[in-house]
């Protein structure tokens, strides 16, 4: 079965405790959700959104098990193979073997890291938000090895070429999301 936004949030709570990865669990959702409609996907919104929803659902408590464990607890919880598939997939090449393949499952691999990445640059700015922020500043950060060490850039530019995008669209298309969906991300953690 494909879970409802409640069932896979339920999900999501049972493995996942800390703020820090409820908070990227909602923002890779919302941003997901943004990249269905922005693309073309609109009928496969809420498939999107939930696939970003429980994307690192083993990773607080089995990082070293990453992508792999998932696959096992959705499986126990009855969630349909092709959510598996796509949430497993945005580990390619680093913690398990499965290829993203459809449009979706190449934005979510891009995008992990990336979300990661604004969201390291908003905290550093006065408003804490990315709302404000502007390419070039996210360029910049993205150019500095040093910041927001643990996103990387080698993957976010890997998940550029899988989508047959440069990075510049990848960086920008990734900060509007970010900028359309922060409130409502921001409405659920408050």
């Amino acid at each position: 079965m494909q879970p409802t936004r409640e069932q896979a949030l339920a999900l999501l709570k049972q493995y996942n405790k800390e703020p820090f990865h409820i908070r990227h669990a909602l923002t890779v959702e919302a941003v997901m959700g943004w990249f269905a409609r922005e693309l073309g996907y609109g009928d496969e919104a809420e498939f999107w959104s939930i696939v970003g929803l429980l994307h690192d659902l083993d990773f607080e408590l089995w990082p070293e098990e990453h992508c792999v464990k998932s696959q096992a607890l959705m499986r126990e919880a009855g969630v349909d193979e092709a959510v598996i598939h796509a949430t497993a997939s945005h580990g390619w090449g680093l913690a398990c073997d499965i290829k993203p393949e459809h449009e979706m499952e190449k934005v979510l691999f891009a995008c992990d890291e990336l979300t990661g990445l604004i969201g390291a640059a908003a905290l550093m700015r006065p408003s804490k938000s990315c709302s404000d922020m502007e390419i070039k500043s996210l360029k910049k950060k993205f150019k500095d090895k040093k910041f927001a060490a643990g996103c990387s850039r080698e993957v976010i530019q890997q998940g550029a070429e899988l989508l047959g995008w440069d990075l510049d669209k990848l960086l920008d298309l990734t900060l509007r999301a970010m900028q359309a969906t922060e409130a409502g991300v921001e409405a659920q953690i408050a």
